[in-house]
């Protein structure tokens, strides 16, 4: 992992960008001690988990496809707000 010195990545940020793209997670240091790391969007999916779309998260749901799941919509009335 390179590690880049906090001006010098301000200064350059596009070619951090680039390398975290291509070569993996950047360090980023402030008086010689690791602060940050910047990673690639791809690895940050990974990492994360967010690989998937909200519609194939729903679709690979125990629950999709279930008959008996009752919604009920709450009927109570709205309060007034004094502004």
């Amino acid at each position: 992992m390179r590690a880049w010195q906090l001006q010098e990545a301000k200064a350059r940020l596009s070619e951090v960008v680039k390398c975290a793209e291509r070569e993996g997670p950047q360090n980023i240091t402030l008086h010689g001690q690791s602060v940050a790391v910047l990673v690639s969007r791809a690895m940050f999916d990974r990492l994360t988990g967010n690989e998937v779309s909200l519609v194939e998260f729903m679709q690979r749901s125990p629950l999709c496809g279930a008959e008996d799941i009752v919604l009920e919509r709450d009927t109570s009335t709205i309060r007034e707000v004094e502004l």
